[in-house]
């Protein structure tokens, strides 16, 4: 009698699991075109259509891509930008770099944003929720799609009260040096506190074709609320990001 557990993963299952480990030792790097599914089913001792569900496992998990005529590959991995707390320093903004371009400078990359809209629109409930005002009331929206090393990255809206950008450069293309938080200041708004809400989900289909994301990779939704010395939220920024181009970085004294 043999002293074998018995593997109750279905036959793709198992095989798609046999080229993850494949992958994730290096035997196929980033890049590499696989080999045939005719190779891989007389590799793997099964038939076409189990290869072909692996392959599919594999694609959904985001660890293969495949192009038309031309076969599968092992996804290159974008190089992540980290986000930490240190992002916000005053020394950045305050020295004329956006928060942008400062972090993904340190970090060896290269950034950019190209605007979608200004626009004065109603309010979404989660922006006037922290806002304190009523839903639908007329906001003004600065929608980006921001870059890393020539590929889009987040897809970035700021919401603000009328009344605390009126006459303010953050309703023109270019907000200047510094930034938007630069230009709340300027207005009278200095910042004290920033609050960070992180969730993560599936993308949607124009989102995956915006940000080109490859099948199987997650988006993250990041809420951005800032709020001036007297505790007034001043912006409110909705943030959807690639879910492998961003990783997160803290570190900071533990509360009393």
């Amino acid at each position: 009698m043999t002293s074998e557990r018995t593997d109750a993963r279905p036959l793709q299952v198992r095989v798609a699991d046999e080229i993850r480990w494949r992958i994730e030792r290096g035997e196929y790097p980033p890049g590499m075109k696989l080999p045939t599914l005719d190779e891989l089913a007389k590799e793997n001792l099964c038939s076409l259509t189990v290869i072909r569900k692996a392959v599919d496992l594999l694609k959904q998990q985001g660890l293969v891509v495949s192009a038309q005529g031309k076969g599968s590959f092992v996804r290159e991995r974008a190089k992540p930008r980290r986000h930490g707390i240190e992002r916000y320093s005053r020394s950045r903004w305050r020295g004329g770099a956006s928060i942008l371009t400062a972090e993904a400078a340190q970090q060896g990359h290269t950034a950019n944003q190209l605007i979608r809209e200004l626009a004065a629109v109603p309010a979404p409930s989660e922006v006037a929720e922290r806002l304190g005002i009523e839903p639908e009331t007329l906001v003004w929206v600065r929608r980006r799609t921001t870059m890393i090393d020539g590929r889009p990255n987040q897809l970035a809206d700021s919401y603000y009260e009328m009344h605390v950008v009126e006459g303010t450069r953050i309703m023109e293309e270019d907000t200047g040096p510094g930034g938007g938080f630069a230009r709340l200041e300027e207005a009278g708004h200095e910042i004290a506190e920033i609050a960070e809400d992180w969730s993560t989900r599936m993308p949607t289909g124009p989102e995956s074709v915006t940000l080109q994301l490859p099948p199987g990779t997650p988006v993250l939704d990041l809420i951005r609320t800032t709020y001036d010395s007297e505790g007034k939220a001043v912006e409110v920024m909705l943030t959807v990001i690639a879910g492998d181009m961003v990783g997160m970085s803290y570190r900071f004294p533990v509360p009393d």
